[in-house]
């Protein structure tokens, strides 16, 4: 099927308005055949996704992202919050085991306190501020609180009235939560973590928002939403959500918080009653909403100040309850396919990977075990391959036989010289094949990361049980019937 595609995931840390905003991604693991992560750790290096978010404080994950550069956000899991919130030692005892035993070799950037609390969670939010402030006093005793953020997901539901943005107000009922939330997010230089999904806004408004509104596509000026007090014209549900939100906060007198959007996608399969959830769509709006940031275009309200944005998912996760489209938000299939190729030609600074071409270089069946153990010697010697990895204890030891180390030099050697068709011979006894021979913790050049038996594993696997994304209701579930009615009355006032 396809060819592989996908991002150079550019980015430069930092939330203030002179840095470049980035696209990131998200990682759950409802799947019934989670990729160790090691071969994660290899999907993402292939695709140059370079900001990652975590559901929780996965170990295996974490040590296996250490020196890699990659940027990380952690969660601590809505079950765990009553705890830390409850508790400043628990909360200190987190850090230790999840960050401080980590950092800096996992370059750990933020961490999320929960997700969607307050409508995921209502009984938990009392004690969400406490565990925040809890968590960042573990890091202001670790001296990492200026490398390291604290701030929690918000559902863009908690915005009332978000359309024309300039009027919008968070949900008054929650104001004893946000108003302390965002005096902490303010005072500690942090930012506002929102998940803005235009798929549902769409599916709710029963067809009064435009399908190309919500996919980015263009728009007439005679089709634009716009505000009627500000008289600034919209192209796009993302844009306005977002400035809704920087409205929101101002009413509440707080204008300098950066928004940072958490989650933000669009499924790609759906059941009978989700006819735009498809291939075609997902494509679109992923492959939009990525140019729009890294294009630095910014929304109406705060021009060539983009909001760097975490797209919902990495992988299709085939275990999530609920209707079909909540298995297929993933770019990638667990074997680490694309789901589709993103059409990204105009990005810039985005680099589109087609390993249609991926080839590898491999020991040929039944080769003279003599003839390869010759040719192992050569590439390891004269050919200048770095065989370390083959040493004992090392990553590719494992299995210790010659056909296996025979292939890890002869791949190593053939990607060296460019994977010229000469450079995989080794005198008859090697063959080039497109099946990645990685194994376990054993990645071999140009391995995608695709799944594959795991042995002399290195980094713990990962406990799919924990690391789901609680936040992520599907649309019946995410607001109350009156809500969606105020939001119909309100969309056809604009559109209609």
């Amino acid at each position: 099927m396809a060819v592989l595609l996908l991002l150079l995931l550019l980015a430069i840390s930092g939330v203030t308005a002179d840095e470049d905003a980035y696209i990131g991604v998200n990682i759950g693991t409802d799947l019934s055949d989670m990729p160790h992560p090691t071969q994660v750790v290899a999907l993402l290096k292939a695709q140059n996704i370079r900001h990652v978010r975590l559901y929780d404080a996965d170990q295996g994950m974490l040590i296996a992202l250490a020196k890699t550069g990659i940027q990380v956000m952690i969660s601590v899991p809505n079950e765990q919050l009553l705890g830390i919130g409850q508790s400043n030692s628990t909360a200190a005892n987190w850090v230790s085991k999840n960050i401080v035993a980590h950092y800096p070799a996992t370059n750990i950037t933020a961490v999320c306190v929960g997700s969607e609390v307050l409508t995921a969670l209502p009984n938990a939010a009392p004690v969400l501020i406490n565990g925040m402030k809890y968590i960042h006093s573990a890091l202001v005793a670790s001296n990492l609180d200026n490398q390291i953020k604290v701030s929690t997901p918000l559902s863009s539901s908690v915005i009332l009235d978000s359309f024309p943005p300039s009027q919008a107000f968070f949900n008054r009922s929650w104001n004893q939560v946000l108003v302390p939330m965002l005096s902490f997010l303010q005072s500690t230089g942090s930012y506002l973590m929102l998940n803005i999904y235009p798929y549902y806004d769409y599916m709710q408004s029963n067809g009064v928002i435009p399908l190309d509104y919500a996919l980015f596509k263009p728009l007439p000026p005679n089709k634009e939403a716009v505000d009627s007090n500000t008289l600034v014209h919209y192209t796009n549900v993302f844009d306005a959500t977002v400035d809704a939100a920087y409205f929101a906060m101002a009413f509440l007198n707080f204008t300098n918080i950066p928004v940072i959007v958490t989650e933000s996608g669009w499924p790609s399969k759906g059941d009978a009653n989700e006819p735009d959830a498809t291939l075609d769509n997902a494509n679109s709006y992923n492959s939009n909403l990525i140019r729009h940031v890294l294009n630095q275009t910014g929304t109406p309200k705060r021009p060539g100040i983009a909001v760097s944005t975490y797209i919902y998912e990495l992988y299709n996760e085939d275990l999530k309850p609920g209707p079909i489209s909540e298995k297929n938000w993933g770019l990638f299939d667990a074997n680490g396919d694309p789901v589709y190729i993103l059409r990204l030609t105009e990005s810039g600074s985005v680099l589109a990977n087609d390993t249609t071409n991926q080839t590898y270089c491999t020991a040929r069946d039944g080769a003279d075990p003599k003839m390869l153990q010759a040719a192992l010697d050569w590439a390891c010697g004269p050919g200048k391959v770095d065989c370390s990895p083959l040493l004992q204890g090392q990553p590719c030891y494992e299995p210790d036989n010659v056909i296996a180390h025979a292939t890890y030099a002869f791949d190593t050697y053939y990607h060296k010289m460019g994977k010229v068709p000469d450079a995989c011979d080794f005198n008859g006894v090697a063959s080039i094949t497109t099946t990645d021979p990685s194994h376990g913790s054993c990645m071999f050049p140009g391995s995608l990361g695709r799944n594959s038996t795991t042995t002399n594993i290195t980094a713990p696997s990962m406990n799919s049980t924990t690391s789901n994304a609680p936040g992520r209701k599907f649309y019946g579930l995410r607001v109350t019937g009156l809500l969606v009615l105020i939001k119909i009355v309100l969309w056809s006032v604009i559109f209609l």
